[in-house]
């Protein structure tokens, strides 16, 4: 009810993989891999909302870049807190730490 969701294309300086991609963000704070092919199941606003971590799935690689840089990815997040509150608070204690 108050989560949204972005279908994203990434351009990166170097080829990647969908495979390196979700390593990387396996490990990504505030992240959570909802990648799964079998049974179909990705990344859904209903089941952002709520939550802390953003829900990072359906990545694949982007076709219409033929050098293997680009990367789709589909992402939902709750609307109030990694939008707003929580995110304040995280800039807050980003720029206190240092």
């Amino acid at each position: 009810m108050r989560a949204h969701s972005e279908s994203i294309n990434l351009t990166f300086s170097r080829p990647i993989t969908p495979e390196e991609v979700r390593r990387i963000l396996a490990d990504a704070p505030g992240v959570c891999l909802v990648d799964q092919r079998h049974p179909q199941h990705f990344p859904m606003p209903i089941e952002a909302a709520g939550r802390d971590e953003i829900l990072v799935g359906r990545i694949r690689q982007d076709i219409s870049q033929p050098d293997g840089r680009g990367i789709d990815m589909f992402l939902s997040g709750d609307q109030l807190r990694k939008g707003a509150a929580l995110n304040g608070i995280q800039i807050a204690e980003l720029l206190d730490s240092k």
